[in-house]
């Protein structure tokens, strides 16, 4: 084994660009750029106007940092615009490049880790992957299914952090990821509720669809006739109502901010609407969390807590007692993205996972007859 093994790690958010190193899974430098701020723009005229200037902005931030790009045994990005995939590790290649430019439109910033990563790896002669990109799909068929035949449920997941504070929550208790039953809540502007069963994410609260429990920026799941009704009413057009419902809904909707800690000091001033609207949060993480450990037949060995809003001890703690019942509560604050991305890494290098081929077909392609 190695002692070191340097790795370039890049990811790429709809509002901030992050760059790290790490030897092995040890951090050597990480900095953010918030998306309009810091001199880093928050608009482009194209997303390959955006390329450039990350590139640009990457390479000098490696220079500051006291290294060379050819210093890199690998680089590493979270992929994004992809097709459905299995969870791990994939090495970017020829076909992964024109998926990020075939689906979903040119305009998302996720696209660019992996046509950054592909571009060092062709410029300095070293391997690149994405890990964990947040396309992964490991659902059980029974999770897809509607009762409306055009309908299907599909997985949009905070991947990457759920899985690497699923492995640290392993390792923390000195077993393997593979032999526990889990459900993560990660819990930040966005909310999913997952089953981990035996290192698979069988089912899920979806990110993008408005699945789920409400959070401080999402309606969460709503019901069916009413927003028919809503899309017919002349109010919105679709673009509106769609923002209403992922963007805009949520606690942002309801109080006018998407800040919890704004949303707790109204509270403590008595607003008591303000509690109401928080009060239904944290019931619908807990119910969805429920809903998760039927999906697990009742087994479950730990309930997971990461994302920004588990900072919150108040948060923190309504969720707990909500969910004592079921299994014991772990708290992992923030998110662990670019730690997930090194550790991805180093599980294929160590020998603890195998590369997968990126070739363009959904890992899951229908229902067997």
């Amino acid at each position: 084994m190695a002692e070191n093994f340097m790795i370039l790690v890049i990811n790429f958010g709809s509002t901030s660009t992050k760059i790290a190193v790490f030897n092995r899974n040890t951090p050597v430098f990480k900095v953010s750029f918030d998306h309009g701020r810091d001199g880093y723009p928050k608009k482009f005229k194209d997303l390959a106007e955006h390329e450039q200037f990350a590139t640009d902005l990457i390479k000098r931030i490696v220079g500051e940092n006291g290294f060379q790009m050819t210093d890199f045994d690998v680089f590493v990005a979270r992929g994004g615009g992809l097709v459905f995939i299995k969870s791990g590790a994939y090495l970017i290649n020829d076909a992964m490049i024109e998926d990020t430019k075939r689906i979903g439109g040119d305009r998302h910033p996720g696209k660019l880790g992996a046509r950054i990563g592909y571009a060092f790896s062709k410029e300095y002669g070293r391997d690149a992957y994405i890990v964990n990109g947040p396309s992964v799909d490991e659902y059980d068929d029974v999770a897809r299914l509607t009762g409306v035949p055009e309908i299907l449920r599909t997985s949009h997941i905070h991947t990457l952090n759920q899985k690497e504070v699923a492995y640290r929550y392993a390792d923390g208790v000195g077993r393997k990821y593979p032999d526990l039953n889990l459900i993560v809540c990660h819990i930040g502007g966005g909310i999913s509720v997952t089953a981990h069963k035996n290192g698979r994410m069988i089912d899920s609260t979806d990110i993008i669809e408005g699945d789920g429990p409400m959070s401080p920026t999402r309606s969460g799941a709503l019901p069916a006739i009413p927003l028919v009704e809503l899309c017919y009413s002349g109010k919105y057009d679709k673009e509106a109502l769609i923002l209403k419902i992922v963007k805009t809904g949520g606690m942002a909707g309801l109080l006018g901010t998407d800040d919890l800690r704004e949303t707790l000091r109204r509270i403590a001033d008595g607003d008591a609407f303000a509690k109401i609207v928080y009060e239904t949060m944290i019931y619908q993480i807990a119910k969805y969390a429920g809903s998760m450990a039927v999906a697990l037949d009742g087994s479950v060995d730990a309930i997971l807590l990461t994302g920004g809003m588990s900072r919150s001890a108040e948060l923190v703690g309504a969720l707990t007692k909500k969910l004592s019942w079921i299994a014991p509560t772990a708290v992992f604050p923030g998110e662990f993205e670019m730690e997930g991305l090194a550790a991805g890494i180093m599980r294929v290098v160590d020998g603890g996972e195998t590369v997968h081929e990126y070739t363009g077909t959904d890992v899951w392609t229908g229902f067997k007859n």
